[in-house]
């Protein structure tokens, strides 16, 4: 795939929040990788990006990365950040994924400071592909991704069979559950378990959240949810 192409990829990615009124789908086949970042970008950063897409970007095509479809962060319903947008990634292997960890600092020296100016908030979480895997999120309805940081395994596994039958029950959808992820130094974010939940209509999710409060559940560590579109 040419540089501009890819180029072009990434530009509909990071300009994710024009986007609404459409079904965006994925697919990943066991052993790739999956990116999930959550990120904001500086105000009036087209040269700081122009220059971050020359250095940066052949790097990491060269260790196979294909961007992915994004999607706005619209509004924050736990935790204390808020990113503007959550974006996919894809990697061939691991081993490639974290191949690329390993080298971009001494391919491009300023990278990460780079990252730093560019992007005021970034975080990262990679996850190791244990199957195919495909799935589509609608923009059109209501979807709340939610991370969860656990205090101890076996009693939060009880928790999250109990929630998905509840969400289920009220009529929510389980689009995609991520586990087992992994983040680089600087960008730690990593929760235990990472779910995107499709509602009909914010209304449905309200009152599923008023009936079932995450804030209850002493076997949770931190929760981080977010409505995305």
């Amino acid at each position: 795939m040419k540089l501009t192409t890819l180029v072009l990829l990434i530009f509909a990615a990071l300009n994710c929040a024009a986007q609404t009124g459409q079904v965006k789908s994925f697919s990943f086949k066991k052993g790739e990788v999956m990116d999930v970042f959550l990120l904001t970008t500086a105000p009036n950063s087209e040269d700081k990006f122009e220059r971050y897409k020359q250095t940066a970007f052949p790097v990491a095509f060269e260790y196979s990365y294909r961007p992915q479809k994004g999607f706005k962060i619209t509004k924050l319903t736990l935790g204390t950040h808020t990113p503007s947008s959550l974006i996919f990634g894809k990697w061939e292997s691991k081993e490639k994924r974290e191949g690329f960890l390993a080298n971009i600092a001494q391919k491009v020296p300023d990278f990460h400071q780079q990252r730093r100016v560019l992007f005021p908030y970034f975080d990262l979480t990679y996850y190791e592909m244990q199957h195919d895997t495909d799935f589509s999120i609608d923009t059109e309805k209501y979807n709340v991704a939610t991370s969860f940081w656990q205090h101890d395994a076996e009693s939060s596994l009880k928790f999250f069979s109990k929630w998905e039958k509840q969400i289920k029950k009220a009529g929510g959808k389980i689009i995609i559950q991520l586990n087992e992820g992994k983040s680089p130094l600087g960008y730690h974010y990593n929760p235990d378990q990472f779910y995107i939940i499709q509602w009909d209509n914010e209304t449905v999710f309200e009152e599923f959240a008023k009936q079932n409060p995450l804030a209850s559940y002493n076997d949770l560590k931190n929760v981080h949810q977010f409505v995305i579109n």
